[in-house]
């Protein structure tokens, strides 16, 4: 994140970032739950910045834990990585990558060529590790 691009002045992000953490502590779901009361610019600026981490913004979007592995990769990342994406796993020859895209979560899946698969909204996890078991089987169902 670029803080001359933003149009919160940086400084507040900061400030209402550590406000945020200070309440919720080590809480993903308190977390999630403050962002979701922020007006939609900050939270907007804040889900892509450097002040928040991966795992942190994957929690808000998906409310789900997907395993300490994961979580701990997500954990190193700064939130402002998911702008180009982040791959998540491989499962079968098909990567999972978590990014944000126009201010929406999106969990792609690539077969090591090309995107084969693209979910978005609160079951875009779930709905990437089910074609990523049984693609046929799902391409069948929509």
């Amino acid at each position: 994140m670029d803080p001359v691009l933003t149009t919160t002045p940086y400084r507040s992000l900061v400030q209402l970032v550590d406000r945020l953490l200070e309440d919720c502590d080590e809480d993903v779901e308190c977390l999630a739950i403050r962002l979701g009361g922020l007006n939609e610019q900050e939270r907007d600026e804040l889900l892509i910045s450097d002040l928040l981490n991966a795992w942190q913004v994957f929690f808000y979007y998906f409310r789900t834990d997907p395993g300490a592995f994961l979580r701990e990769k997500m954990d190193l990342e700064p939130a402002s990585s998911l702008i180009a994406g982040i791959k998540l796993d491989e499962i079968d020859l098909l990567e999972r990558v978590f990014l944000i895209r126009d201010h929406e979560a999106w969990i792609i899946v690539h077969d090591g060529e090309k995107t084969v698969a693209s979910f978005k909204g609160r079951q875009a996890y779930a709905d990437a590790m089910k074609y990523c078991k049984d693609p046929e089987g799902l391409r069948s169902q929509t």
